[in-house]
Parts: C-alpha cells; sequence; structure tokens
C-alpha cells in the first residue's frame, strides 16, 4: 500500500509540475444546465496494448481509443443503437449489399507534426478508403481487424492475397469506392445484418494517412484523429493525459461546443482495493467493477450502497460478457473432446457466482450467447451443470481414470486487478477434487498474455467476451473455422482455439443469410449448442457489470457493453 501511495503521488506531481502547459479549468455553466470545463479521473486495471485503430484487440485501448478516433457511425452511449457520426447519413441498395455514406463537411484531424505546417486537415472520403484498405492488408501481426472485412467487403480477399505476395501493393480493395470527396461507397458480397454496426467499432476508425507514413508502428500510441479528445502526454505503464480537441466538429442541442471536458486523466492502478481506496479519496471518479472480497462491503444484497458509500452512485445491469478458459484443440492436452467436457463437468459455476464472484454474475448455464442479447433466446441451449460423476467417467473413457497420466496443466491468466487470480484458484480446487488434476496458474501481463493466445503458445487460458455490438454473431464468429491459419504458429485473433467444425459453419453461415430475425436465432442456436457441444471454452459466468461514480459526475450512462463516449460528460462544480 506504501508503494501505491507513492505511486498516486507521484501521478499528482507529474500533472502539476510537467504533465502539460495546460491545467484543467473551473468549470463554468453552459447552456441547458451541463458543466463546462474540468477534469475526468478514471482508472484501467491492465496498461493498453496498443491505440492504432486496426490493432485493437483489447478493451483498455479500446475504451481510450473511443474518445480519440471516430468512425462513419457510432454507437449510442446509452442505448448502444447506431447513430451518425463522420458521416451525416447513408443509403442502402442492392438488397443490402451497397451502402453509399455521405460525409459531414468541415472534420479536420487534430494539429501534428505529420501534416506539412502542423496543422490538421480536412478529413476527406479519400481517407476513409485509406484506413479501410489497410484493415485487408496482409501482415496479421500489424492488422488484426482483417476479420471484419472477409469474405464480407468485394475485393478484400483479393486485397489480402495481393499484399501477401506484394507489401507495396497499393490498388486497394475494389468494393470501397471513393465517389467525391464526401461520398463513398461500400459493395458487399451477401447482405450482412449487422455491417453497420461494424463500423462503429474502434478498430474501423479513421486516422490520418500522413500518421500512419511519420509514425508506424510507433501508432501503437501516436494518435492523430478526429475524435473529441486529443493524447496531451502518455507514459508507459502509468499515465494517458487526454485533452480536449479545439477542433472538434460536433455540439449539443444548446450550442454548446463538445467536449465539455478539459481533461481525461486514465492511470493505471492494478489492484481493485487499491483503486477502490483512490475513489473513496476523490482521485478516481468512476470505478467499473468492484473488488470481489469488498462488494459486500460497498453494496447490500437489493443492490443498496452502503451507509459508508451512500454519498456515491451506483450503477449496476446485466453485461453482454462471458467469462470463460479456452482450450488449445490442436495442441496436446485437451484435442480430446472427453477431456475437454470432464473439465467443463468439474467446474461449480453456481458456487463461483455466488461465494467467489460475490453476485458480478450468473451461471454460464446455457451456451456461449449471453442473455440480453437482442431478440436471442439463450434457454434453448443447454449447457453445463456441474457433475462430478459424469466428469469423472468421460476422463476415464479418455484413458486417465482418476486423473492418472494426465499430463502437466498450466492455466494461463491476466492480472484483471485480482479477480482473475481468485477465481482461477477457485477452479483449480474444483479440478483437483473432482478430477485429480493439478493445475498451475500462471499470471502475466495482458501483451504478453494475448501474444501467447494468438501465437498458439498456451493451451489452457482465461479470457472473456465483451460484445462489440449486441447480436449473436459477434460471440459466435469466434468459432468460424476459416480464421484458423494453415500454420500453427500463425497468429489469429479470432478463433484463437483454432476450433474447425464444418456442421458449426454450416449453421452459424446460414444465420447470417438468413434475412428472417426468428429463424435466424434458431440457426444461431443451432450453431451455439455446437460449441456448448464439442466443449469449445470452458464456460464460467456470465457478468453484472457495477459501476460506482462521484455524486458530481454527469452524462455517464451505463450501457451493456462498456462502450465509453466522454463528449458529453461533465462534471458539477463542488
Amino acid at each position: 500500500m506504501k508503494n501505491l501511495l507513492i505511486a498516486l503521488v507521484s501521478v499528482c506531481l507529474f500533472w502539476s509540475c510537467g504533465g502539460g502547459s495546460k491545467t484543467a479549468s473551473e468549470a463554468r455553466e453552459g447552456k441547458g444546465g451541463v458543466f463546462i470545463g474540468g477534469i475526468l479521473k478514471l482508472n484501467e486495471e491492465e496498461y493498453l496494448k496498443s491505440l492504432y485503430p486496426p490493432n485493437i484487440t483489447e478493451v483498455t485501448g479500446q475504451r481510450i481509443d473511443n474518445n480519440i478516433y471516430e468512425g462513419l457511425v457510432r454507437f449510442n452511449v446509452k442505448t448502444l443503437a447506431i447513430e451518425p457520426c463522420i458521416a451525416k447519413s447513408w443509403d442502402i441498395s442492392d438488397g443490402g449489399k451497397k451502402f453509399v455514406f455521405h460525409l459531414r463537411s468541415g472534420i479536420k484531424f487534430t494539429d501534428d507534426p505529420c501534416f506539412p505546417d502542423g496543422k490538421g486537415r480536412t478529413l476527406t472520403a479519400k481517407d476513409i478508403k485509406y484506413c479501410f484498405d489497410r484493415i485487408s492488408y496482409s501482415k496479421p501481426t500489424e492488422i488484426q481487424a482483417g476479420w471484419l472485412f472477409k469474405d464480407l467487403v468485394v475485393g478484400a480477399n483479393e486485397y489480402t492475397e495481393k499484399t501477401a505476395k506484394d507489401p507495396k501493393d497499393n490498388s486497394g480493395v475494389s468494393g470501397i469506392v471513393v465517389l467525391n470527396d464526401s461520398t463513398l461507397e461500400i459493395s458487399l458480397t451477401k447482405p450482412f445484418s449487422v455491417f453497420i454496426d461494424r463500423l462503429a467499432l474502434p478498430q474501423t476508425a479513421i486516422y490520418a494517412k500522413e500518421a500512419y507514413e511519420k509514425y508506424g508502428s510507433d501508432m501503437r500510441t501516436h494518435c492523430v484523429g478526429t475524435g473529441p479528445f486529443k493524447i496531451k502526454t502518455l507514459k508507459e505503464n502509468e499515465l494517458v493525459f487526454l485533452e480536449r480537441n479545439p477542433d472538434y466538429w460536433d455540439v449539443d442541442e444548446f450550442g454548446n461546443k463538445l467536449p465539455y471536458l478539459d481533461f481525461i486523466k486514465i492511470t493505471f492502478i492494478k489492484e481493485k482495493k487499491a483503486e477502490l481506496e483512490a475513489f473513496k479519496k476523490g482521485d478516481i471518479d468512476l470505478i467499473y467493477r468492484l473488488p470481489l472480497e469488498m462488494k459486500e462491503e460497498v453494496v447490500d444484497v437489493k443492490n443498496v450502497l452502503r451507509p459508508a458509500y451512500s454519498s456515491f452512485e451506483l450503477q449496476f445491469l446485466n453485461s453482454l460478457t462471458i467469462q470463460y478458459y479456452g482450450f488449445l484443440h490442436p495442441g496436446k492436452i485437451f484435442n480430446d473432446k472427453r477431456v475437454r467436457q470432464a473439465f467443463c463437468y468439474a467446474v461449480d459455476r453456481e458456487k463461483i457466482a455466488t461465494f467467489t464472484y460475490k453476485g458480478s454474475g450468473v451461471p454460464a448455464k446455457y451456451g456461449f450467447v449471453p442473455p440480453g442479447c437482442g431478440t436471442y433466446d439463450p434457454t434453448k441451449v443447454k449447457g453445463y451443470t456441474f457433475d462430478p460423476v459424469k466428469a469423472q467417467g468421460l476422463l476415464a473413457a479418455a484413458g486417465f481414470p482418476k486423473g492418472a497420466g494426465f499430463p502437466k496443466v498450466t492455466l494461463q491468466i491476466n492480472s484483471g486487478g485480482g479477480r482473475n487470480a481468485q477465481i482461477a484458484e477457485a477452479i483449480q480446487k474444483m479440478i483437483q477434487e473432482v478430477l485429480n488434476i493439478k493445475v498451475e496458474i500462471l499470471t502475466v501481463p495482458w501483451a504478453q498474455h494475448s501474444e501467447s493466445i494468438e501465437s498458439a503458445k498456451t493451451e489452457f487460458y482465461r479470457l472473456g467476451w465483451v460484445a462489440d455490438y449486441p447480436d449473436p454473431e459477434n460471440f459466435l464468429n469466434l468459432f468460424d473455422s476459416k480464421y484458423v491459419p494453415e500454420e500453427l504458429s500463425t497468429k489469429t485473433y479470432i478463433n484463437s482455439f483454432r476450433y474447425k467444425n464444418p456442421e458449426f459453419d454450416k449453421w452459424f453461415r446460414l444465420a447470417l443469410a438468413t434475412p428472417d430475425e426468428k429463424l435466424r436465432n434458431e440457426y444461431y442456436a443451432k450453431a451455439d449448442q455446437i460449441v456448448i457441444d464439442d466443449a469449445v471454452v470452458l464456460p464460467i459466468t456470465y457478468d453484472i457489470d457495477y459501476r460506482i461514480l462521484q455524486k458530481n459526475l454527469k452524462g455517464c450512462p451505463q450501457n451493456p457493453i462498456e462502450h465509453r463516449d466522454f463528449r458529453r460528460a461533465y462534471k458539477v462544480p463542488k
């Protein structure tokens, strides 16, 4: 704790002595009762992996990027409905296969030395095409968003193949066409019901070509976008400091220029208990997820803040998130379905949700798609119960009676503020007691964790999937065999399990091609059941997300994917 306090003091000193030439202004009242100015103080448990849009693979980078970059469209921060952003409107024709986007005029990139005079220039449709072409570029180590357009946008696959042979090829994706400076056309190979949702993701955000040409891989931390904020200061593993973009184009309904805030400060306190202490002192304005061991101290069984915390605001809702452990299917340990099923039956999810998760989640007793995903009914999928007898029988049938001769197992996790370790220890004990298999736990930083998973260097690992958008496709897409590379050593972000099943592919792809929503959900459920029956992963819980906020923080509605957009966030002066 002493080292933590020193770190917090250092951050404060950095801000006051060298964090920037500007200081946060006292918030002043604007039109409509909002307040302009001030600083929003946030914390993330894990340090960001990358802020370069097509290389975003984790939530920390995503949440920061959402306030630096923008795409053609965006999610409404409360309802998650699609709304205009860089594109002021769009037309859809040819049975849902052709999209024509009409861009706003006067949107500028932020000032940066990558431009000849250091001044940000006006965005045009050519910038959209440049960034979208890059999504289909062939370098998987640099571009991990290729799955968004693969087999979907006309010419995307062909451009990937071209750039694999000739990295200097700049012919681009044929189905992405600049009609004029303010109009862009995108053609699809087939109708795809959630294509517009994909254009609201941080991976499809727009950055300046000049920035990539100047900074290359350094765009991991050097951002040149059109969003409401821009980076003022970034210190690796310590601090990200954002300041208002003075040239931002958007205004609210009262005529106030957005964003309202002057600054956003993001620290990286890794332990949830320490984060909560900092919040209580006023050093953090919003906490996402409570420390498991202290949840009952903060919130009672009726989800009411206890007296010691009554001066704060509580938000909670069912999240579109599943926590699970992944198995590497071509590996040496979990290539037998019976072994994977045995592990799944050996876990008491009710006990984990109640005693370890402290009510911050519910047992993942259905499929991989959590409840609340549009009109999809998850109860149509039969999931795993806690069944020690069945687990032991499956393990014996696989050739390991009472765990005899089973190879060494290492479960790799990332820290996650301590909660990942608590859940891992509970599951470690269950597998030992039920299957007589000893599981070692290895905790590594997120960047190393994701790299190891994507490169097939670990066979048993912790992950969670938070919906990018509220549709079952976004969950089941993780199991599509088209993302499995031929070589085991080749990285893949989607389908890191390296799972291949033609029957799953059939139902999943049939769902994607079905316009009728009820029938499409039936096909999704068939695909979901196959995932569960094959024990592709070990499902643990569907999350319930808790947030606590300082009372004077306004304009921060909660949503089930923790999508963050702070354009309209403001702080009422105390």
